[in-house]
Protein backbone atom coordinates (compact mmCIF):
# COMPACT_ATOMS: atom_id res chain seq x y z
CA UNK A 1 0.00 0.00 0.00
CA UNK A 2 1.61 3.18 -1.21
CA UNK A 3 0.43 6.74 -0.76
CA UNK A 4 1.83 10.05 -1.97
CA UNK A 5 0.29 13.39 -1.20
CA UNK A 6 0.40 16.92 0.09
CA UNK A 7 0.24 17.18 3.89
CA UNK A 8 -2.48 18.95 5.81
CA UNK A 9 -1.42 19.12 9.46
CA UNK A 10 -3.22 19.42 12.80
CA UNK A 11 -2.13 19.34 16.42
CA UNK A 12 -2.89 17.23 19.48
CA UNK A 13 -6.28 16.04 20.74
CA UNK A 14 -8.28 16.60 17.56
CA UNK A 15 -11.59 15.11 18.62
CA UNK A 16 -14.41 13.63 16.60
CA UNK A 17 -16.58 16.68 17.33
CA UNK A 18 -14.26 18.89 15.28
CA UNK A 19 -13.59 16.25 12.63
CA UNK A 20 -17.34 16.14 11.93
CA UNK A 21 -19.52 18.34 14.15
CA UNK A 22 -22.52 16.65 15.78
CA UNK A 23 -24.97 18.92 13.94
CA UNK A 24 -24.22 16.94 10.76
CA UNK A 25 -24.69 13.46 12.18
CA UNK A 26 -28.24 13.23 10.87
CA UNK A 27 -26.89 12.13 7.48
CA UNK A 28 -25.04 9.06 6.34
CA UNK A 29 -24.23 10.58 2.94
CA UNK A 30 -20.46 10.45 2.66
CA UNK A 31 -20.20 13.47 0.35
CA UNK A 32 -22.29 15.56 2.74
CA UNK A 33 -20.11 14.51 5.68
CA UNK A 34 -16.97 15.36 3.67
CA UNK A 35 -18.33 18.82 2.90
CA UNK A 36 -18.29 19.61 6.64
CA UNK A 37 -15.10 17.77 7.59
CA UNK A 38 -12.84 19.75 9.95
CA UNK A 39 -14.96 22.92 9.59
CA UNK A 40 -14.96 23.74 13.31
CA UNK A 41 -11.16 23.65 13.48
CA UNK A 42 -10.22 24.66 9.91
CA UNK A 43 -12.75 26.45 7.70
CA UNK A 44 -10.35 26.20 4.73
CA UNK A 45 -9.96 22.41 4.81
CA UNK A 46 -12.79 21.48 2.42
CA UNK A 47 -11.63 24.01 -0.16
CA UNK A 48 -7.99 22.97 -0.19
CA UNK A 49 -8.04 19.19 0.37
CA UNK A 50 -7.32 17.20 -2.79
CA UNK A 51 -7.80 13.52 -3.55
CA UNK A 52 -4.76 11.65 -2.21
CA UNK A 53 -3.70 14.27 0.34
CA UNK A 54 -2.21 13.04 3.61
CA UNK A 55 -3.23 14.29 7.04
CA UNK A 56 -0.63 14.53 9.80
CA UNK A 57 -1.56 15.12 13.43
CA UNK A 58 -0.29 15.07 16.97
CA UNK A 59 -1.28 12.88 19.90
CA UNK A 60 -4.68 11.35 20.60
CA UNK A 61 -6.15 12.02 17.15
CA UNK A 62 -9.82 11.07 16.98
CA UNK A 63 -10.52 11.27 20.70
CA UNK A 64 -14.08 11.88 21.86
CA UNK A 65 -17.11 9.95 20.76
CA UNK A 66 -17.07 6.61 19.01
CA UNK A 67 -18.86 7.84 15.87
CA UNK A 68 -17.82 6.23 12.60
CA UNK A 69 -18.80 9.46 10.86
CA UNK A 70 -15.39 10.98 11.70
CA UNK A 71 -13.16 8.62 9.69
CA UNK A 72 -15.84 8.44 6.97
CA UNK A 73 -15.76 12.25 6.61
CA UNK A 74 -11.94 12.25 6.41
CA UNK A 75 -11.83 9.47 3.81
CA UNK A 76 -14.68 10.94 1.76
CA UNK A 77 -12.92 14.33 1.73
CA UNK A 78 -10.06 12.77 -0.26
CA UNK A 79 -7.51 12.10 2.48
CA UNK A 80 -5.73 8.85 1.63
CA UNK A 81 -3.71 8.41 4.83
CA UNK A 82 -3.54 9.85 8.34
CA UNK A 83 -0.18 9.85 10.13
CA UNK A 84 -0.31 10.77 13.83
CA UNK A 85 1.72 10.50 17.00
CA UNK A 86 -1.12 8.43 18.44
CA UNK A 87 -4.80 7.70 17.85
CA UNK A 88 -7.73 7.21 20.16
CA UNK A 89 -8.23 3.45 20.07
CA UNK A 90 -11.88 3.47 18.94
CA UNK A 91 -11.06 5.94 16.16
CA UNK A 92 -8.20 3.71 15.05
CA UNK A 93 -10.46 0.68 14.73
CA UNK A 94 -13.29 2.66 13.11
CA UNK A 95 -10.83 4.01 10.53
CA UNK A 96 -9.64 0.52 9.62
CA UNK A 97 -13.24 -0.73 9.53
CA UNK A 98 -14.22 1.89 6.95
CA UNK A 99 -11.01 1.49 4.93
CA UNK A 100 -9.10 4.64 5.91
CA UNK A 101 -5.35 4.03 6.12
CA UNK A 102 -3.89 5.35 9.38
CA UNK A 103 -0.48 4.87 10.93
CA UNK A 104 1.19 5.88 14.18
CA UNK A 105 4.65 7.32 13.65
CA UNK A 106 5.45 9.94 16.31
CA UNK A 107 8.68 11.17 14.75
CA UNK A 108 7.16 11.63 11.29
CA UNK A 109 4.04 13.28 12.72
CA UNK A 110 6.20 15.72 14.67
CA UNK A 111 8.61 16.64 11.88
CA UNK A 112 6.35 16.67 8.81
CA UNK A 113 5.06 20.17 8.06
CA UNK A 114 1.93 21.52 6.45
CA UNK A 115 2.41 21.51 2.68
CA UNK A 116 5.20 18.91 2.61
CA UNK A 117 4.92 16.16 0.02
CA UNK A 118 5.03 12.75 1.72
CA UNK A 119 5.31 9.26 0.33
CA UNK A 120 4.37 6.27 2.47
CA UNK A 121 5.00 2.61 1.73
CA UNK A 122 3.00 0.88 4.43
CA UNK A 123 3.79 -2.62 3.14
CA UNK A 124 7.39 -1.99 4.15
CA UNK A 125 6.83 0.54 6.95
CA UNK A 126 8.61 3.47 5.31
CA UNK A 127 7.44 7.09 5.33
CA UNK A 128 9.51 9.50 3.27
CA UNK A 129 9.18 13.26 3.36
CA UNK A 130 9.92 14.12 -0.27
CA UNK A 131 10.17 17.83 0.60
CA UNK A 132 12.95 17.40 3.19
CA UNK A 133 14.40 14.03 2.17
CA UNK A 134 13.92 12.65 5.70
CA UNK A 135 12.83 9.02 6.06
CA UNK A 136 10.96 7.40 8.95
CA UNK A 137 10.19 3.79 9.81
CA UNK A 138 7.02 2.40 11.26
CA UNK A 139 5.50 -1.03 11.65
CA UNK A 140 4.20 -2.32 8.31
CA UNK A 141 0.47 -2.96 8.11
CA UNK A 142 -0.38 -6.57 8.91
CA UNK A 143 -1.72 -8.46 5.89
CA UNK A 144 -5.30 -8.60 7.18
CA UNK A 145 -5.40 -4.80 7.63
CA UNK A 146 -3.94 -4.35 4.15
CA UNK A 147 -6.80 -6.48 2.80
CA UNK A 148 -9.45 -4.52 4.69
CA UNK A 149 -8.15 -1.14 3.49
CA UNK A 150 -7.53 -2.31 -0.08
CA UNK A 151 -11.10 -3.58 -0.32
CA UNK A 152 -12.78 -0.46 1.02
CA UNK A 153 -13.36 -1.48 4.62
CA UNK A 154 -14.33 -4.42 6.79
CA UNK A 155 -17.87 -4.97 5.51
CA UNK A 156 -16.82 -4.72 1.85
CA UNK A 157 -13.97 -7.16 2.53
CA UNK A 158 -16.39 -9.65 4.08
CA UNK A 159 -18.90 -9.20 1.26
CA UNK A 160 -16.15 -9.83 -1.32
CA UNK A 161 -15.02 -12.94 0.56
CA UNK A 162 -11.54 -11.47 1.07
CA UNK A 163 -11.70 -12.07 4.83
CA UNK A 164 -14.04 -14.10 6.98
Amino acid sequence: MKYTGNVIKYGDNVDTDVIIPARYLNTSDHAELASHCMEDIDKTFVNRVKIGDIMAAGQNFGCGSSREHAPIAIKASGISLVIAKSFARIFYRNAINIGLAIVECPEAAEEISEGDIVEADLDNGIIRNITTGKEYTTAPFPEFIQKIIANGGLMDSIAKGVIE
